[in-house]
């Protein structure tokens, strides 16, 4: 009796201390706490709302599925908020009896069904609400089939904190990473020179600019909002930058893919590049069926023993062969064979829209609007009268007009580049009498004015006499 209470005595005495000891601990070194360290206290902090995505993801892929299908099921039903037994056991009969009883005890234990022993029924928590309606959030906006940029979700976090005035730092930490990533993913498809890879980023960075634009009216809210504090500010103006850097890969995806243009290999006349080939060979998921059907036979090696190849050597080495003596004099003359120039007519095109640059930049084409004003002439009058393939090439071309790397190459664009030629353009669209082309955003070319010589100073000499005194 005396040992059972003195050994009772001592597990009181060594619980607290038991208690004491944080199993988290075990991850980190010696000497460093855990609750010292931020991102841990505010996960602790968040604990019950971690135990109940453990409830729901913890396990098999199967037993997840039907815990979130139960769980959604009973919180989709807006007129009754209490399910008794039999409810539950009538709305879920194509479930067994065995799996439905064990996700209603787990969704009881960890908080996400409350049972109401007076009533007799099963109640949806407020927790419970809150962790489908973040799920249902991701489940509708992140989907990569519909948004290649992968925005959606972390925009609409994002937008809805800021309608409700708690928009946090760690949120738009997420969307300017997420940024960045698609830079560095553009980024390296334009270094790659992969048509292919080009094509399928340029998509991609079209969708995430249609983002970028309805991200726009969030920054400014951000940026507009006095009681935001200075980290959010920064967040925000760094969003922006990036969403800069963005848009202003227009230029790098049009050189690239202009590049390739002008590098592209076509079979002789057939009219077929070597793009068109890899596209039919992509579009086979089973290259070698190509194959059936082309060879007549299988191919039968042959083998050869080292004997027989002696032989054969031998018989090479021993044969006298005819020593060929060439004819004597030069070989009568023959007419050269007629070649057709087959150039592509895209650089034909090329040619003739630096020609028509040229030709406003050095014959004094361009009208005085005032004087002492820039001369410039609408950007329609440049492009058109031309067909609708005509004048979307030469509009491609006019972001390389003083470009500084595309200036310092050569070839017919970097003389393009060097043109006294400036372009600019405005977000408007003009209506056009044209046959090809409806409409135009408003857009001008002006001469750039040389720059003026440095402004040296003359130096005069102070005016002076000289006077000779004759000596008789």
């Amino acid at each position: 009796m005396i040992d059972n209470l003195a050994g009772a005595v001592a597990a009181d005495a060594h619980s607290p201390a038991l208690d004491e000891i944080d199993p988290l601990q075990a991850h980190f070194h010696a000497g460093v706490a855990p609750d010292e360290i931020e991102q841990v206290y505010m996960l602790k902090r968040a604990q019950p709302m971690l135990q109940a995505f453990t409830a729901l993801f913890h396990g098999g892929q199967d037993g997840v599925i039907v815990r979130l299908l139960v769980l959604r099921e009973l919180a989709a039903d807006p007129a009754d908020s209490a399910f008794s037994r039999a409810d539950i056991n009538q709305k879920f009969a194509y479930l067994i009896p065995e799996s439905l009883e064990t996700v209603l005890g787990r969704l009881r234990s960890h908080g996400l069904l409350a049972w109401d022993n007076p009533a007799a029924v099963y109640r949806i928590t407020p927790l419970a609400r809150n962790v489908l309606a973040a799920l249902d959030t991701l489940l509708a906006l992140a989907k990569p089939e519909e948004d290649d940029a992968e925005m959606g979700f972390l925009l609409s976090q994002v937008a809805g904190a800021q309608a409700v005035g708690g928009v946090t730092v760690e949120q738009l930490k997420h969307l300017l990473g997420r940024l960045v990533e698609l830079h560095e993913e553009f980024r390296d498809a334009i270094a790659s020179g992969s048509e292919f890879r080009l094509r399928a980023s340029q998509a991609k960075w079209h969708t995430a600019c249609d983002w970028v634009e309805k991200g726009s009216v969030i920054l400014r809210a951000i940026t507009s909002d006095e009681n935001a504090d200075s980290a959010t500010h920064r967040a925000a103006q760094a969003i922006g930058r990036a969403q800069s850097q963005l848009l202003n890969m227009q230029g790098m995806f049009s050189r690239a893919l202009n590049q390739i243009e002008r590098q592209r290999v076509h079979l002789g006349q057939s009219g077929l590049s070597t793009t068109d080939i890899k596209r039919w060979l992509l579009a086979h998921e089973d290259l070698a069926s190509l194959a059936e059907g082309a060879i007549e036979r299988p191919v039968l090696p042959l083998f050869m023993t080292p004997a027989e190849m002696i032989d054969v050597a031998e018989t090479e080495l021993m044969t006298e062969r005819p020593v060929n003596t060439a004819p004597g004099g030069l070989p009568s003359g023959e007419d050269a064979p007629l070649t057709i120039n087959d150039n592509p007519a895209l650089q034909a095109e090329l040619n003739d829209w630096i020609a028509r640059l040229s030709d406003f930049a050095n014959l004094d084409n361009f009208p005085e609007v005032a004087e002492g004003a820039p001369r410039s002439v609408p950007i329609q009058d440049s492009l058109l009268p031309a067909s609708f393939a005509v004048a979307s090439y030469r509009a491609s071309l006019l972001p390389l007009l003083g470009d500084a790397a595309e200036a310092s190459l050569q070839g017919a664009t970097a003389e393009l580049a060097r043109l006294p030629v400036q372009f600019t353009s405005e977000d408007e669209m003009v209506e056009l009498d044209d046959p090809q082309v409806a409409a135009m955003s408003r857009a001008a070319l002006s001469v750039v004015p040389p720059p003026e010589p440095p402004r040296s100073a003359l130096y005069i000499p102070p005016a002076f006499d000289l006077n000779l005194d004759s000596h008789e």
